[in-house]
């Protein structure tokens, strides 16, 4: 439908602006508009904002006659987690399911890594170094470190990777399955560069695939590697962005992984493309399915730990991902919440100072922020500035970090005892519905009410 407006004459004529449409709405024409004026694609950080099915569209069974809860201040709730007993001389043992996944130095500042150490070792949890290597701050504050091989190598070093608890080979990324790392030029700073082997200030962006090999088999040669340079103690993790995750959990595991770590497409990111973030890769909530399809059909489901990560939030997100059958969780995007990532304030030496105006230099505003990519975060999580990295101070944010774990881990025992399990990991498909027909297919989980899954034979 066209539209006219009376010019200065009082005649009509066509209004030439762009109208909005639903192929051409005002996000996809304000995109057209901007790669029409610069000839670049945006980049930014965290995940997807598009609405997907996840764990939202999940709703447990709580128990009632047919089954009894358990009380919550009268009888235990397990929340021990074994990984890596598969080949490892020395599994992981933690006192939660619920870790900190793998964010480099270079993306978050030393502060920060130091404040993740501490709270993870506070809660006898593990957390992971992510590209560029292992900061003293880090491996010093964390009592459970994972180490990660990525396909830059930045940073790798043969003696760190003694020194951490376990090995993660990382195959992908959930927010960019297929893409590497992009670290732009304000956030190698000088430690950085040296850690990296990078000139300082210059935009780096990583491999896509590793160096060394162009497939499975090659892989199966790495893990082998990899053990005997650790004498076989260290559990090996091979982490992918989900895509094909059926297959490729399948070859992860006949390669000769201890964990999968399947990455869904909620995943965040310091930086990258908004294409990757927004239109590759499949929702965690069908990747877990597939993932725990491909164990159960090779027999590895109770030999091979299963890691989950990509979106997860909440208590109840962690439950039903164990439900699903996953063994644990990794979080990244929460953490950074918790840890005051968007925040419109900050704290320093125990006083509160507002962070608005650094935003709106940005041109946003709290809880809108996603410039990770810029490493002129406010409230000094993800930079490499001296200054703005002071605003977060790792005995505060560990604070912070600790008391978000404590929570979720409460959310799901209280989940668990109300499903009647002395047990997280006794928690099972049966205990959930789903609420749509998108959720119950993806995950294969009934829809309520019913006993229908979509998509499977004599399931009506």
């Amino acid at each position: 439908m066209s539209t006219s407006s009376p010019n200065n004459n009082g005649r009509h004529e066509p209004n030439l602006q762009c109208e909005e449409s639903a192929g051409l709405d005002r996000a996809t024409l304000n995109y057209i508009e901007r790669a029409a004026a610069t000839g670049l694609y945006e980049i930014r950080g965290l995940g997807s904002k598009r609405r997907l099915p996840h764990f939202d569209d999940l709703l447990f069974l709580g128990a009632s006659l047919s089954r009894y809860p358990l009380e919550g201040y009268r009888e235990k709730c397990i929340t021990k987690t074994v990984l890596g007993s598969r080949f490892a001389s020395k599994p992981i043992e933690l006192e939660i399911p619920i870790t900190i996944a793998g964010m480099s130095f270079g993306s978050l500042s030393a502060n920060v890594k130091e404040a993740l150490g501490l709270a993870a070792t506070s809660m006898g949890t593990s957390t992971t170094t992510g590209d560029g290597g292992m900061t003293q701050e880090e491996r010093r504050s964390s009592k459970t470190l994972i180490y990660q091989c990525l396909p830059s190598r930045y940073g790798f070093n043969p003696d760190d990777l003694r020194r951490a608890d376990a090995i993660e080979v990382v195959i992908g990324q959930g927010a960019k399955p297929g893409g590497g790392g992009m670290l732009l030029g304000q956030k190698v700073s000088p430690r950085v560069a040296k850690m990296r082997t990078l000139p300082e200030g210059i935009d780096q962006r990583s491999a896509c695939r590793h160096p060394d090999w162009t497939g499975p088999d090659d892989l199966a040669i790495k893990i082998k590697e990899l053990r005997e340079l650790t004498d076989w103690e260290k559990p090996i993790y091979v982490k992918i962005g989900a895509t094909r995750a059926f297959h490729d959990v399948k070859l992860a595991v006949h390669a000769g992984a201890d964990v999968i770590v399947v990455d869904g497409m909620q995943g965040g990111t310091a930086a990258t493309q908004l294409a990757f973030i927004e239109h590759v890769g499949i929702p965690t909530l069908a990747a877990l399915r597939q993932a725990v399809d491909a164990l159960e059909d090779m027999n590895k489901k109770d030999e091979v730990q299963l890691i989950v990560s990509g979106g997860i939030r909440t208590g109840a997100d962690v439950a039903k991902a164990l439900a699903m059958g996953a063994d644990a969780v990794a979080i990244g995007q929460g953490i950074l919440v918790a840890l005051g990532c968007n925040a419109a304030t900050y704290v320093r030496d125990g006083k509160h100072f507002s962070a608005v105006d650094d935003y709106t230099a940005l041109r946003t505003a709290p809880g809108f922020c996603h410039h990770c990519h810029t490493g002129r975060c406010p409230t000094g999580v993800t930079t490499q500035d001296p200054e703005l990295e002071q605003r977060l101070e790792p005995q505060v944010g560990a604070n912070r970090v600790r008391n978000y774990l404590k929570t979720l881990n409460m959310e799901l025992t209280m989940m668990a005892r109300a499903c009647g399990k002395q047990n997280v990991h006794h928690l099972e498909r049966e205990d959930l519905v789903a609420l749509t027909v998108e959720a119950a297919a993806m995950a294969k989980i009934p829809l309520a009410g019913t006993s229908w899954i979509p998509g499977e034979p004599g399931r009506m």
